[in-house]
């Protein structure tokens, strides 16, 4: 398989190319900012994009999806629950950044909780995370033993909650359901920051791991 990650924009976004190393088939999740970057990342790599999937749909994650849309002719997939967020990204960019930005069309498709997105001879299974955004999902990739979490769960970190239509009970949910009941050995590619592994977030994280279950 084929992973390769770059962190885009002003708020230092990662975005990811997942591929098929046989096939030469992949996937971008969240492209946040930076198309041309992206682009030159998925020719460099002679990679066919067949779909851009997002975890959620903060300004950060999906400023560069109608350019990599309108570039590759792959479709756009959410969760529907993250239309909401999607529908709000220029006063977002606004409030935020102090730009202007057109609305981004709506998405090409949804993901739902359970689904497998094939890529070529790849795997990844969406699950379900609400909390951190009201329709954020993982990808999990079972036989490279790697999720790719958004703003879920962050090394020695989690989301924010104090976003609109985040709530922290429900992240703490999410992150103990679908994301520590993967085995430690499993890397986890956050949306912001570097790379840590769920046994090491299961013992540290001071919001979700041992420490914090003793408090």
């Amino acid at each position: 398989m084929i992973v390769k990650g770059l962190t885009v924009g002003l708020l230092q976004e990662n975005c990811y190319i997942f591929g098929c190393s046989r096939t030469r088939k992949a996937v971008i999740i969240d492209p946040g900012d930076n198309a041309r970057a992206i682009l030159r990342l998925v020719d460099q790599q002679a990679l066919t994009v067949e779909k851009i999937i997002n975890t959620h749909a903060h300004f950060d994650h999906v400023m560069a999806v109608p350019a990599v849309r309108a570039a590759t002719g792959a479709p756009f997939l959410l969760h529907r629950k993250d239309l909401p967020i999607l529908h709000d990204v220029p006063d977002r960019v606004r409030l935020w950044l102090d730009m202007e930005v057109d609305p981004i069309d709506e998405p090409d498709g949804f993901l739902e909780h359970g689904q497998i997105i094939e890529v070529g001879d790849e795997q990844l299974e969406v699950r379900f995370t609400p909390g951190h955004a009201p329709g954020h999902v993982v990808f999990v990739n079972h036989a490279g033993r790697q999720v790719f979490a958004g703003d879920t769960l962050f090394q020695g970190s989690i989301g924010r909650f104090d976003l609109p239509g985040a709530d922290e009970p429900t992240l703490l949910r999410s992150i103990h359901e679908q994301l520590l009941t993967l085995p430690d050995d499993y890397v986890v590619y956050p949306g912001h920051g570097p790379a840590t592994t769920i046994g090491y977030e299961r013992v540290h994280n001071p919001y979700v791991g041992a420490a914090a279950l003793q408090k």
